[in-house]
């Protein structure tokens, strides 16, 4: 069961290829959204959309409404489509299921099918096999910023490549989020180009001062940033002391892949091209995997093993008070949380 990626649907249509079907899947929904016109675009006449365009919803759509509307002949044109959200709807034994199997298997020739899986979750088997499959995940940051260059042009914004490359990080290569502010941008467009402290500002997070920042902080040892970031950092929209030991959690636990590989003597560029390659094969989303891989290849040096299990036992304390203790604030648990850490790292120098 193969499925293609957004590249490889948009060279498909741009060769002029349709399929009957199109089963959309994945975590990034700004890109579903843009997949459903692209292939529409392909279908459909402009003037003719509104007759040949049917939306539904998997979970109102009966057996019998499939069968009629996948037979009905286009108006005056080629083809028509029907796109179907939620087809998650569709349990195993679901007549709507069991009705769009049956029909997948003998699909009408001038009929394009568009099912949208709009959770996050697997994409169903059966569907995918009898189409063709879109997985539409989360881009890596530097994909991430490249549609933030392609989206500006689009609404005549100039954006300079560190404003690109912090708006990416602080909404977290979320499209349909960097969507929204770049139509608030928008605004701003006979101003010239946004560098990264005008863009800092108008997000309400200053360049320097996001989540990862902090981040990075704590594990290169530096005490006097990583506690003066917490209070801006913690106000920020959308960031609470959970999330931050969460990020910092799962950044001990690469960092400790990286001392692994360390202890059985890889280093520079060894290291980095190992970590790399764990990172690729988990298919870990959301992160750009060369940065990643060096910076925990940076820090694998600096936190031996009994130090990082050290560190995460106290992370998991930081997480299990945020949790339940009504006694302290967040910034003073993880207030106590970065000194803890840094008492470790004195010891242990």
């Amino acid at each position: 069961m193969a499925h293609h990626d957004f590249d490889a649907l948009f060279r498909s249509l741009k060769g002029g290829k349709l399929t009957p079907c199109y089963y959309l899947h994945g975590a990034e929904h700004q890109l579903k959204d843009e997949a459903i016109e692209a292939i529409l675009d392909r279908t459909l006449d402009p003037s003719l959309r509104d007759f040949n365009l049917d939306l539904r919803s998997g979970s109102t759509f009966s057996p019998n409404e499939l069968s009629t509307l996948c037979s009905t002949l286009p108006m005056m044109a080629e083809h028509r489509a029907i796109v179907i959200r939620d087809s998650e709807a569709w349990n195993r034994k679901s007549k709507a299921k069991t009705a769009a199997l049956a029909y997948l298997d003998h699909p009408a020739p001038d009929t394009i099918l568009i099912l949208v899986q709009t959770g996050d979750g697997p994409p169903d088997a059966e569907l995918a096999k009898r189409s063709y499959s879109v997985e539409l995940a989360t881009l890596p940051p530097d994909r991430a910023a490249r549609w933030v260059q392609h989206r500006a042009k689009s609404l005549d914004l100039q954006l300079t490549d560190d404003a690109v490359t912090h708006l990416v990080s602080v909404l977290e290569a979320n499209l349909g989020a960097i969507a929204a502010e770049l139509g608030k941008l928008s605004g701003l467009a006979d101003t010239g180009p946004l560098d990264v402290d005008r863009v800092g500002s108008l997000l309400g997070v200053r360049h320097g001062e996001t989540q990862f920042d902090w981040r990075d902080a704590v594990l290169d040892g530096d005490l006097p940033r990583a506690t003066a970031l917490l209070a801006p950092v913690l106000s920020q929209s959308g960031v609470s002391g959970v999330r931050l030991v969460a990020l910092l959690g799962s950044t001990l636990v690469g960092v400790g892949l990286g001392r692994t590989l360390y202890d059985q003597r890889k280093r520079g560029r060894a290291l980095e091209s190992a970590l790399f390659n764990a990172i690729r094969k988990a298919r870990l989303w959301g992160i750009d995997y060369k940065e990643t891989a060096r910076l925990w290849s940076q820090w694998a040096d600096r936190w031996p093993a009994p130090r990082i299990r050290e560190a995460l036992r106290h992370t998991r304390w930081a997480d299990e008070a945020l949790k339940s203790t009504t006694i302290s604030t967040e910034l003073g648990i993880l207030t106590d949380l970065v000194l803890r850490l840094h008492h470790r790292e004195k010891v242990a120098a």
